[in-house]
């Protein structure tokens, strides 16, 4: 495919993980891809690179994307570097463990920030484009565990549901201009670099799922690279589960 016809992808929190698999996911499908990160350019890079080495263009957009000012200066350098954005997935996140009586709130708006409002901020930015040339996809990201309510982490779940919300929302008014929005929902999976001990942690979460393990990132991506691609273009406004059977 020439660099003119390519299509491109920004994928938020996109140095390790899920997001990491999403982005080189992509860029085998032929995606040229914007690697965001917020404070490891490092990591970032290095997906980039394997990008790079599958024959797609990449960038690397650092930003802290709960800050809707870094969100407008990312979606800017995408659109500077490639003309266009034409998948989003908003995949960063925070999850941080703290009881609901004690939660101040600056850390409760900090959450929503990244987990909800940073998915609101990017959209702005990059579904004009889309729409202007009749063809977009918005990828975001719930999870089992928030969905069912997060005890512990109830600005997560407050978050995760406010997505649920947008992607439905934009769904229904992107739709008729031909772009689709959904919400991918992980069960547990394992990071990158699983320590021994993370397997032990999770063992409760691992229970609840009828195939017994965990997940892994590259089976979260094919959903999404699935979503993104011209097959998945009759799935609009749906939340898709990729949790080994666990209820949902």
């Amino acid at each position: 495919m020439s660099t003119e016809a390519r299509r491109t992808a920004l994928v938020t929190g996109a140095g390790r993980n899920i997001g990491r698999a999403v982005a080189t996911g992509l860029a085998r499908d032929g995606f040229d891809v914007v690697v965001n990160g917020s404070t490891d350019r490092a990591a970032a890079e290095a997906v980039a690179a394997e990008a790079r080495a599958l024959g797609v263009r990449a960038l690397v957009a650092m930003g802290d994307v709960g800050s809707r000012e870094e969100c407008a200066r990312v979606a800017s350098e995408a659109l500077a570097a490639f003309g266009r954005v034409d998948v989003l997935v908003n995949n960063a996140a925070l999850r941080p463990a703290q009881p609901f009586l004690g939660i101040g709130p600056e850390d409760w708006r900090r959450v929503l920030a990244v987990d909800l409002e940073a998915a609101v901020w990017l959209s702005q930015a990059v579904l004009p484009g889309m729409v202007e040339r009749g063809w977009g996809r918005v990828v975001n990201f719930t999870g089992m565990n928030a969905i069912h309510g997060y005890a512990g982490r109830a600005p997560v779940s407050v978050a995760k549901h406010g997505l649920w919300g947008l992607t439905k929302a934009l769904a229904k008014e992107f739709g008729p201009q031909g772009v689709t929005a959904n919400a991918v929902s992980p069960g547990p999976i394992a990071a990158d670099d699983e320590q021994p001990g993370a397997q032990t942690h999770r063992q409760g979460y691992v229970a609840k799922v009828p195939l017994g393990r965990m997940g892994t990132p590259a089976e979260v991506a094919t959903v999404v690279r699935m979503l993104v691609s011209e097959g998945g273009a009759y799935v609009n406004g749906q939340m898709i589960a990729v949790n080994g059977g666990a209820e949902t």
